[in-house]
């Protein structure tokens, strides 16, 4: 019982002390966060990314469809159309453009 007593009594000091420093600290990593992901290399590299997965996708679509013929779901070949036709406009959903 002693030790039941103990482990409650640390989970509640470390509860109340980690909601203090826990909103200072939380704040903090959602400020890096946000300036990490505004950068404009992260950016794009990240369009990158997106843009070299939709040219794959649109590789691998042809590949399997020469294999697998008229048996592809429906579902699955809009799909890959209307990821290439996104990756053509040049700008994605970000604003930004592989320039």
């Amino acid at each position: 019982m002693r030790y039941k007593l103990t482990f409650v009594v640390g989970l509640a000091i470390g509860y109340v002390l980690g909601t203090r420093a826990g909103r200072e600290r939380y704040e903090q990593l959602c400020k890096s966060a946000r300036q990490f992901s505004q950068n404009p290399a992260v950016r794009n590299a990240a369009e990158t990314a997106a843009q070299t997965g939709r040219e794959v996708a649109g590789k691998a679509l042809h590949t399997v469809s020469d294999k697998v013929g008229d048996r592809m779901p429906e579902s699955v070949a809009e799909r890959v159309r209307s990821l290439r036709e996104r990756g053509q406009g040049g700008e994605d959903e970000w604003g930004t453009s592989n320039t």
